[in-house]
Protein backbone atom coordinates (compact mmCIF):
# COMPACT_ATOMS: atom_id res chain seq x y z
CA UNK A 1 0.00 0.00 0.00
CA UNK A 2 1.34 3.19 -0.90
CA UNK A 3 0.80 6.51 1.07
CA UNK A 4 2.07 9.78 -0.40
CA UNK A 5 1.75 12.72 2.05
CA UNK A 6 2.05 16.52 0.37
CA UNK A 7 3.43 19.14 2.87
CA UNK A 8 5.63 22.15 3.46
CA UNK A 9 8.17 22.43 5.60
CA UNK A 10 7.15 25.59 6.83
CA UNK A 11 3.75 23.99 7.95
CA UNK A 12 2.87 24.04 11.39
CA UNK A 13 -0.17 21.77 10.81
CA UNK A 14 2.08 19.38 8.89
CA UNK A 15 4.16 18.07 11.91
CA UNK A 16 1.01 17.84 13.77
CA UNK A 17 -0.08 15.90 11.09
CA UNK A 18 2.97 13.54 10.08
CA UNK A 19 2.97 12.53 14.54
CA UNK A 20 -1.11 11.92 14.24
CA UNK A 21 -0.17 9.72 10.90
CA UNK A 22 2.62 7.95 12.69
CA UNK A 23 0.90 7.09 15.70
CA UNK A 24 -1.88 5.32 13.52
CA UNK A 25 1.15 3.88 11.34
CA UNK A 26 2.52 2.48 14.34
CA UNK A 27 -0.43 0.09 15.26
CA UNK A 28 -1.47 -0.91 11.74
CA UNK A 29 -1.02 -4.70 11.71
CA UNK A 30 0.49 -4.03 7.86
CA UNK A 31 3.00 -1.27 8.25
CA UNK A 32 5.82 -3.68 7.12
CA UNK A 33 3.87 -3.28 3.41
CA UNK A 34 3.25 0.55 4.09
CA UNK A 35 5.58 2.83 1.05
CA UNK A 36 4.98 6.37 2.56
CA UNK A 37 6.47 9.05 -0.04
CA UNK A 38 6.76 12.75 0.96
CA UNK A 39 6.29 14.72 -1.74
CA UNK A 40 6.67 18.78 -2.02
CA UNK A 41 4.17 21.17 -1.37
CA UNK A 42 4.95 24.99 -0.85
CA UNK A 43 2.51 27.16 0.80
CA UNK A 44 4.25 30.71 -0.16
CA UNK A 45 6.47 30.03 -3.47
CA UNK A 46 6.92 33.80 -4.09
CA UNK A 47 8.61 33.99 -0.82
CA UNK A 48 11.95 35.23 -0.99
CA UNK A 49 15.30 33.14 0.43
CA UNK A 50 14.75 34.66 3.16
CA UNK A 51 12.43 37.28 5.14
CA UNK A 52 13.72 39.92 7.01
CA UNK A 53 11.34 39.83 10.09
CA UNK A 54 9.58 37.04 12.52
CA UNK A 55 7.19 34.91 11.60
CA UNK A 56 4.38 36.84 13.18
CA UNK A 57 5.62 40.03 10.98
CA UNK A 58 5.40 38.10 7.43
CA UNK A 59 1.79 36.18 8.51
CA UNK A 60 0.54 39.75 10.03
CA UNK A 61 2.24 41.77 6.62
CA UNK A 62 2.12 39.14 3.81
CA UNK A 63 -0.99 37.02 4.63
CA UNK A 64 -3.26 40.46 6.12
CA UNK A 65 -3.62 38.90 9.29
CA UNK A 66 -3.97 40.92 12.54
CA UNK A 67 -0.91 40.82 14.80
CA UNK A 68 -3.38 39.53 17.90
CA UNK A 69 -5.51 36.94 15.48
CA UNK A 70 -1.76 35.77 14.61
CA UNK A 71 -0.93 35.40 18.14
CA UNK A 72 -3.94 33.76 18.96
CA UNK A 73 -3.26 30.98 16.15
CA UNK A 74 0.43 30.52 17.17
CA UNK A 75 -1.08 29.53 20.79
CA UNK A 76 -3.63 27.21 19.59
CA UNK A 77 -1.14 25.23 17.26
CA UNK A 78 1.39 25.24 19.95
CA UNK A 79 -1.18 23.38 22.05
CA UNK A 80 -1.87 20.77 19.25
CA UNK A 81 1.26 20.41 18.87
CA UNK A 82 2.02 19.87 22.72
CA UNK A 83 -0.57 16.95 22.84
CA UNK A 84 1.81 15.18 20.19
CA UNK A 85 4.81 15.83 21.72
CA UNK A 86 5.95 18.59 20.16
CA UNK A 87 7.54 21.92 21.36
CA UNK A 88 6.86 24.86 19.08
CA UNK A 89 8.47 27.86 19.52
CA UNK A 90 7.07 30.77 17.17
CA UNK A 91 8.91 33.26 18.49
CA UNK A 92 12.29 31.61 17.18
CA UNK A 93 11.07 30.40 13.29
CA UNK A 94 13.18 31.46 10.89
CA UNK A 95 11.15 32.54 7.72
CA UNK A 96 12.94 31.26 4.22
CA UNK A 97 11.48 29.98 1.14
CA UNK A 98 11.25 26.01 1.75
CA UNK A 99 12.36 25.16 -2.43
CA UNK A 100 15.51 23.79 -1.81
CA UNK A 101 14.73 22.36 1.54
CA UNK A 102 12.40 20.31 -0.53
CA UNK A 103 14.96 19.13 -2.96
CA UNK A 104 17.02 18.25 0.05
CA UNK A 105 14.28 15.78 0.97
CA UNK A 106 14.21 14.33 -2.79
CA UNK A 107 17.81 14.00 -2.38
CA UNK A 108 17.27 12.35 0.36
CA UNK A 109 15.00 9.73 -0.72
CA UNK A 110 17.82 8.60 -2.96
CA UNK A 111 19.32 7.59 -0.39
CA UNK A 112 16.08 6.05 1.95
CA UNK A 113 16.43 9.14 4.34
CA UNK A 114 13.58 10.68 3.24
CA UNK A 115 11.31 10.78 6.45
CA UNK A 116 14.45 11.22 8.83
CA UNK A 117 15.05 14.61 6.35
CA UNK A 118 11.39 15.42 6.74
CA UNK A 119 11.61 15.02 10.65
CA UNK A 120 14.51 17.12 11.02
CA UNK A 121 13.35 19.90 8.86
CA UNK A 122 10.44 20.32 10.92
CA UNK A 123 11.68 19.82 13.47
CA UNK A 124 14.74 21.94 13.29
CA UNK A 125 12.05 24.91 11.71
CA UNK A 126 9.31 24.87 14.44
CA UNK A 127 11.68 23.62 17.50
CA UNK A 128 14.88 24.89 17.00
CA UNK A 129 15.18 28.14 14.88
CA UNK A 130 17.07 26.36 12.49
CA UNK A 131 17.60 28.63 8.98
CA UNK A 132 15.63 25.59 6.70
CA UNK A 133 17.10 28.23 3.42
CA UNK A 134 20.88 28.71 4.54
CA UNK A 135 22.87 27.12 2.67
CA UNK A 136 25.23 26.07 5.39
CA UNK A 137 22.14 24.45 7.42
CA UNK A 138 21.44 22.77 4.95
CA UNK A 139 24.62 21.27 4.18
CA UNK A 140 25.29 20.47 7.75
CA UNK A 141 22.06 18.44 7.79
CA UNK A 142 22.90 16.45 4.84
CA UNK A 143 25.95 15.59 6.78
CA UNK A 144 23.86 14.17 9.71
CA UNK A 145 21.87 12.18 7.04
CA UNK A 146 24.85 10.56 5.66
CA UNK A 147 24.18 12.13 2.25
CA UNK A 148 27.26 12.59 0.24
CA UNK A 149 28.74 15.92 0.18
CA UNK A 150 28.96 16.51 -3.31
CA UNK A 151 25.38 15.38 -3.60
CA UNK A 152 24.70 17.96 -1.52
CA UNK A 153 26.33 20.67 -2.95
CA UNK A 154 24.80 20.19 -6.39
CA UNK A 155 21.66 21.78 -4.56
CA UNK A 156 23.63 24.87 -4.76
CA UNK A 157 25.04 24.63 -7.85
CA UNK A 158 22.98 23.34 -10.14
CA UNK A 159 19.19 22.51 -10.57
CA UNK A 160 19.37 19.30 -9.30
CA UNK A 161 15.96 17.80 -8.04
CA UNK A 162 14.20 21.04 -8.67
CA UNK A 163 12.16 19.88 -11.96
CA UNK A 164 10.91 17.02 -9.05
CA UNK A 165 9.92 18.94 -6.82
CA UNK A 166 7.83 21.21 -8.97
CA UNK A 167 6.77 18.19 -10.62
CA UNK A 168 5.06 17.28 -7.13
CA UNK A 169 3.36 20.94 -7.36
CA UNK A 170 1.65 20.29 -10.17
CA UNK A 171 0.52 16.71 -9.11
CA UNK A 172 -1.13 18.39 -6.18
CA UNK A 173 -2.58 20.99 -8.18
CA UNK A 174 -4.20 17.97 -10.71
CA UNK A 175 -5.51 16.00 -7.63
CA UNK A 176 -7.08 19.04 -6.37
CA UNK A 177 -4.86 19.52 -3.35
CA UNK A 178 -5.69 23.40 -2.23
CA UNK A 179 -3.81 22.46 1.21
CA UNK A 180 -1.48 20.57 3.65
CA UNK A 181 -0.89 18.38 5.05
CA UNK A 182 -2.77 16.00 2.79
CA UNK A 183 -2.88 12.40 2.33
CA UNK A 184 -3.53 9.67 -0.58
CA UNK A 185 -3.50 6.65 -0.34
CA UNK A 186 -3.22 4.32 -3.14
CA UNK A 187 -4.40 7.18 -5.48
CA UNK A 188 -8.10 6.19 -4.21
CA UNK A 189 -8.35 7.54 -0.74
CA UNK A 190 -7.52 11.13 0.34
CA UNK A 191 -7.30 12.89 3.40
CA UNK A 192 -7.11 16.82 3.95
CA UNK A 193 -5.57 18.73 7.18
CA UNK A 194 -4.07 17.10 10.37
CA UNK A 195 -6.85 14.44 11.25
CA UNK A 196 -7.09 12.85 14.73
CA UNK A 197 -4.99 9.37 14.56
CA UNK A 198 -8.44 7.33 14.71
CA UNK A 199 -9.25 9.03 11.33
CA UNK A 200 -6.12 7.93 10.45
CA UNK A 201 -6.09 4.40 11.58
CA UNK A 202 -9.39 4.09 9.77
CA UNK A 203 -8.47 5.01 6.71
CA UNK A 204 -5.74 2.82 6.73
CA UNK A 205 -7.87 -0.44 7.73
CA UNK A 206 -10.24 0.86 4.93
CA UNK A 207 -7.67 1.16 2.57
CA UNK A 208 -6.22 -2.30 3.12
CA UNK A 209 -9.27 -4.09 2.86
CA UNK A 210 -10.22 -2.15 -0.13
CA UNK A 211 -6.72 -3.12 -1.85
CA UNK A 212 -6.90 -6.95 -0.39
CA UNK A 213 -10.63 -7.90 -0.96
CA UNK A 214 -11.44 -11.53 1.20
CA UNK A 215 -11.73 -13.84 -1.22
CA UNK A 216 -14.09 -17.24 -0.62
CA UNK A 217 -11.87 -20.08 -1.20
CA UNK A 218 -14.40 -23.14 -0.82
CA UNK A 219 -16.30 -24.24 -3.39
CA UNK A 220 -20.01 -25.35 -2.00
CA UNK A 221 -22.17 -24.51 1.76
CA UNK A 222 -20.94 -26.55 4.62
CA UNK A 223 -22.70 -26.47 7.96
CA UNK A 224 -22.45 -23.15 9.87
CA UNK A 225 -24.24 -21.15 12.40
CA UNK A 226 -26.09 -18.31 11.87
CA UNK A 227 -28.18 -15.27 14.02
CA UNK A 228 -31.02 -17.62 13.59
CA UNK A 229 -29.61 -20.65 15.01
CA UNK A 230 -26.90 -23.41 13.25
CA UNK A 231 -27.72 -26.28 10.54
CA UNK A 232 -28.60 -29.39 11.71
Amino acid sequence: MKIEIWSDVACPWCFIGKRRFEAALAAFPHREAVDVVWRSYQLDPTLPEHYDGTELEYLSSRKGMPAPQVSQMFEHVAQQGKGEGLDYRFDKVVVANSFTAHRLIHLAAAHARQDAAKERLLSDHFEHGKDIGSREYLTSLGADLGLPASEVEELFTTDKYSDEVRFDFQEAQGLGISGVPFFVIDRKFGLSGAQPTETFTAALNQAWQDANPLVLVNSSEAEACGPDGCAV
